[in-house]
């Protein structure tokens, strides 16, 4: 059980410290969802990981013809729809494998409370939370991580107790600043390049890359060294 002091950690942190296309990705998503440290989002990863791994289990169990594997297999499907995760009716255990940490960081209350318009930033809207101006209904929730149920989000809300929860407040972001901001914020995402090589593997992808640009430049070689032939006399 352990010392009730000390708890237990509740995220695995990466098998391999210095990748550096894992480290990349990381800090970009650190930035887009104000995150505070890197064990906020591996704490997200290690939940997806669960629930993925938990999915992987059931559909073995169910093949081979369990009768609590179903029972287990609807909890889990309720569960992931509590959460907003998947639709009410219809999802199946192949819609929690395609289940990714972005959508676990989409729910938290942090990039809810952003995203509904409570604050001009991620970072700002974390302040909000820590500091208590929040809440959910009547309850105030002072943690930026939590994940916001199916049909909570309709009762976030500044807390009453709030000197923001005034309308006149100059904290409060304005919806004209709110849209002059998104659009500026679309217009300078840069749009994705078409990838030439497609593996499902990363490493693969590097490795391959890496060949072709040596066969390029082995060939920009032999090209400049090749002589050009002489003009014909006219």
């Amino acid at each position: 059980m352990g010392d009730p002091k000390f708890s237990r950690r509740k995220y695995d942190k990466p098998a391999h410290p210095w990748e550096g296309d894992r480290i990349k990705e990381e800090n970009e998503l650190l930035m887009k969802y104000g995150l505070k440290n890197k064990s906020e989002l591996w704490r997200a990863k290690s939940f997806v990981g669960g629930l993925r791994a938990q999915s992987r289990e059931l559909q073995a169990r169910t093949r081979t013809g369990d009768p609590q594997a179903k029972i287990e297999t609807d909890q889990l499907l309720k569960r992931c729809a509590r959460l907003s995760l998947l639709p009410v009716d219809g999802a199946t255990l192949n819609d929690v494998l395609s289940l990714g940490t972005e959508q676990i960081l989409q729910r938290r209350l942090q990039t809810v409370i952003y995203r509904k318009g409570f604050a001009y930033t991620p970072k700002q809207a974390r302040q909000l939370i820590v500091h208590g101006h929040t809440a959910i209904g009547p309850r105030k929730v002072t943690i930026p991580g939590y994940i916001v149920k199916r049909g909570e989000e309709e009762l976030i809300q500044y807390h009453s107790t709030s000197p923001i929860a005034n309308d006149m407040h100059p904290m409060r972001p304005k919806p004209d600043e709110l849209k002059a901001k998104l659009e500026a914020e679309t217009a300078a995402t840069p749009k994705p390049e078409e990838e030439k090589i497609k593996v499902a593997k990363p490493k693969l992808k590097k490795i391959i890359t890496t060949e072709l640009k040596e066969e390029e430049s082995e060939k920009a070689d032999i090209d400049a060294a090749t002589p050009e032939p002489p003009e014909e006399e006219k």
